[in-house]
């Protein structure tokens, strides 16, 4: 499988759009398939990721979920402990701090080829692997470190974190992750199931946050926008957060096209911050005169 690095152009524009409608078709199905859609947006940074690799990584997923025993004796904690030696110490799946600075750590199957990546994606591969092996498992989006549970949610269940190399947690382990990334408590639904489609906006929020730190990068956070507007539920002003990267791209028609549109959405419940979009849309329009 040839492959491009996920800074360079992407694919060409009917290939893309045939990838976007494949996306938005796999995001509205009833069950949506994580590894799919996670794959889906690693195609859009990689456009070398064709159909054998999709196909391949998926795969490596199946094999890995082959070499775990079959319902192991003693429950949750036997499923987190056996996904843990297999995937954390057998074949050195986890994170460090410099993965926060690459965008392949958000790309499932560079993860699956180097073995390093960010807490969410790492846990996308634990949950992945658990769950073709029959594991009771659930991704848990705390805020700032993505872990997995194993187990019944509402009841005997234990979380680990694949990002350290799937290391069990207490709940004070827990209260310390949310302390360190937010200050705050630990509170009962930080650790309900994350939905399929949550954890992929939470993938996509990941990349976004990475390359709008780059502004070299402006057109992968431009395609993370893209992808997230696929979604069937995400947040409003995401369409606001593109007009914006549009006009900062010098694309000052569209930007200013698009704020308007958005100002007329918002006008109804927010007349004041409405005209201050409108005046950017103007600001923009002038930026051609």
């Amino acid at each position: 499988m040839a492959s491009r690095t996920p800074e360079e152009p992407g694919p060409e524009p009917d290939a893309r759009a045939a990838r976007r409608r494949r996306f938005a078709t796999a995001a509205r199905e009833e069950r949506p398939d994580l590894s799919l859609l996670c794959l889906l947006v690693a195609a859009e940074a990689d456009p070398g990721l064709d159909e054998a690799g999709l196909d391949a990584a998926q795969i490596e997923l199946d094999r890995l979920a082959g070499l775990l025993p079959y319902q192991p004796a003693g429950g949750p904690g036997a499923w987190a402990r056996n996904l843990a030696e297999l995937l954390g110490t057998r074949c050195g799946f986890g994170g460090s701090p410099a993965d926060y600075r690459r965008l392949s750590s958000s790309l499932l199957h560079e993860v699956l080829r180097r073995r390093r990546g960010l807490p969410i994606l790492l846990s996308v591969v634990w949950m992945e692997v658990a769950r073709r092996a029959g594991a009771p498992v659930y991704g848990v989006a705390l805020p700032g470190h993505f872990v997995v549970g194993f187990g019944d949610p509402a009841g005997a269940h234990v979380l680990a974190d694949p990002f350290a190399g799937g290391r069990l947690l207490t709940d004070e382990d827990a209260a310390l992750l949310v302390a360190g990334a937010t200050g705050g408590q630990l509170t009962r639904p930080m650790t309900s199931p994350a939905d399929p489609l949550e954890i992929v906006l939470r993938v996509l929020n990941n990349i976004r946050a990475w390359a709008e730190a780059r502004p070299e990068h402006s057109a992968v956070q431009l395609w993370a926008l893209d992808l997230s507007l696929l979604l069937p539920s995400r947040p409003a002003r995401l369409r606001l957060e593109r007009a914006q990267l549009l006009v900062r791209r010098g694309e000052f028609l569209e930007g200013a096209a698009e704020l308007t549109e958005y100002a007329e959405v918002v006008a109804a419940v927010d007349p004041a911050g409405a005209e201050a979009i409108r005046r950017q849309a103007a600001a923009a329009r002038a930026m051609l005169n």
